[in-house]
């Protein structure tokens, strides 16, 4: 089989932004030929959690809302999210993500380098 087939029950979560929350890394350099791809990953923000400011330096970062409802922060704002939003962040832009609420909160992030 040529196809990579991962259960995603199987991937383990791991520590993500600090301990702030987690994540599963589905898929990596590791498994594409790609030299612009950085990551997929399945990203799980705790009740009252965040990830707090950060930038992707030199990469950009697609956010898909699975979960919940909450708020995105740059340095122009703060934007609501909820199930079923978008994000592109440029590469290189500051942003932290809040989860005002008591329950977990699921996106999936695609990184890709610039």
């Amino acid at each position: 089989m040529k196809i990579i087939k991962r259960a995603a029950n199987d991937i383990a979560k791991e520590e993500a932004y600090g301990g702030s929350g987690s994540r599963k890394v589905y898929a990596s350099p590791d498994h594409l030929k790609s030299t612009a791809f950085e990551a997929m990953t399945h990203g799980y923000l705790p009740a009252g959690g965040t990830f707090e400011w950060h930038d992707h330096k030199d990469i950009e970062e697609v956010m898909v809302v699975v979960k919940g409802s909450g708020e995105i922060h740059d340095e122009d704002g703060v934007y609501v999210y909820e199930a079923g939003d978008v994000f592109v962040y440029p590469a290189n832009i500051k942003h932290k993500i809040h989860n005002p609420t008591t329950e977990e909160h699921q996106m999936i992030f695609v990184r890709v380098k610039v």
